[in-house]
């Protein structure tokens, strides 16, 4: 048994058996017999409809064999999100460790055109990531936004180049746009959650993962709980040391190709007091004092 997909699996279905009450799906809980909160295995696979031998062996991650049938049937029981149920099958679907092997750091960088259109967004803040966190290419607008104490450059070279999952956690110039960074810490995690499942042979992430979890008690604490979620969209309310607060709307544009970047750009709404401190901003990174703020 491959004793990750064992923690893994086992360790992220637990999680969500013993966040599901007994009185959520129909069960009366006897309080002085049960010896837990959240349901139990063998109630668990007989909602599911499958073994409960069959269900243990899940949580001992051997999914070897085991149908999409069935998963899907314990992603129902589990009440699971769509996000949820898809990381599920990318655990259950995950090579043994015979078989896999952790891919060679490759170096990863935005494509000229994606570099050219995110250049010509002259009025918004927008960068390219890929899906590690790391800052691909970003506009004047973007790099004065997020990061105006860091070079400008720095997205050019692979061994200085931002990540902003590793910034929220371990630059706190960068935690302090965020002002209570609790929620934005939290939708970090449950993404990188999404994107460590879909691809457990990428070294690189691996080594981020390793990296905050020994850096950072908040994000270990967290990446402990197995929180599950994507956001391609939403409301960033930031709080910018050179113009203030802002409330600004974003959207994650996957770029095509299959490689996992994705194009993220910020908007105010028109005549509101953030598209004022925006076309501000724009003004101070065109002078390049954006970083001198602080």
């Amino acid at each position: 048994m491959d004793a990750g997909v064992s923690s893994e699996l086992g360790d992220f279905l637990k999680s969500r058996r013993a966040a599901l009450r007994p009185e959520d799906v129909g069960i009366t809980a006897r309080p002085a017999r049960r010896r837990v909160t959240g349901l139990r295995r063998e109630e668990l696979a007989t909602l599911a409809g499958v073994s409960n031998t069959h269900y243990t062996r899940l949580e001992q991650g051997r999914a070897a064999g085991v149908s999409d049938a069935v998963l899907g049937a314990i992603a129902r029981t589990l009440r699971l999100g769509e996000d949820e149920t898809a990381h599920l099958m990318d655990l259950a679907r995950r090579p043994t460790a015979a078989s896999r092997r952790l891919a060679p750091p490759r170096v990863e960088h935005a494509s000229a055109s994606a570099k050219q259109l995110v250049a010509a967004m002259t009025d918004v803040p927008a960068l390219v990531l890929d899906r590690r966190g790391d800052v691909l290419s970003w506009n004047h607008l973007g790099h004065a936004l997020l990061a105006g104490h860091l070079a400008a450059d720095s997205p050019g070279t692979p061994a200085a180049r931002p990540n902003l999952i590793r910034m929220l956690f371990l630059d706190e110039r960068y935690r302090e746009l965020y002002g209570d960074c609790g929620e934005e810490a939290q939708l970090a995690v449950a993404s990188l959650r999404l994107v460590a499942g879909r691809h457990p042979d990428d070294r690189r992430l691996a080594e981020l993962v390793g990296q905050l979890s020994l850096h950072s008690a908040e994000f270990a604490a967290l990446w402990a709980r197995h929180p599950v979620r994507t956001c391609t969209s939403g409301v960033k309310h930031l709080r910018h040391p050179a113009v203030g607060a802002l409330e600004l709307s974003f959207e994650n544009l996957c770029v095509p190709g299959g490689s996992g970047q994705r194009l993220i750009a910020y908007t105010a709404e028109p005549g509101s007091p953030s598209e004022a401190a925006l076309r501000l901003l724009g003004s101070i990174a065109a002078t390049g004092a954006a970083g001198v703020t602080a």
